[in-house]
């Protein structure tokens, strides 16, 4: 079984910065890509940022130059900075990673909880 574990998130002002991380544990052989999707009221879930195991990163437009991916491939965590926050970013932030645990043949994809991100106007 493979678990993602959110933490972070939280109220912040217009214009502040908030970071979250997602740590992945379980019976892991191998991780590839990590990310962070969010989801607001009544919109679909979207791409915020993914990262593989090589380190190649891709943003979704909006948060370019903003956020930053990061990820400890030692500590299996992923992490996200987000800067100068904007309300339409208030979301539930989902961690994603592609896991291919000890027992499986093929990858597939693994989702956190969600944790919650309010910008506060």
């Amino acid at each position: 079984q493979v678990q993602l574990v959110e933490s972070g998130g939280g109220l912040v002002q217009s214009g502040g910065s908030l970071s979250v991380s997602c740590a992945a544990s379980g019976s892991i052989f191998n991780i590839r890509t990590m990310g962070w999707y969010r989801q607001a009221p009544g919109k679909q879930r979207e791409l915020v940022a993914t990262i593989g195991s090589g380190g190649s990163i891709d943003y979704a437009n909006s948060v370019k130059g903003r956020f930053a991916i990061s990820r400890d491939n030692a500590k299996r965590t992923v992490y996200l900075q987000m800067d100068s926050l904007k309300p339409e970013e208030t979301a539930v932030y989902y961690c994603y990673a592609v896991v291919k645990s000890n027992i499986a043949v093929i990858y597939r994809d693994y989702w956190g909880q969600g944790t919650q991100v309010t910008v506060s106007s």
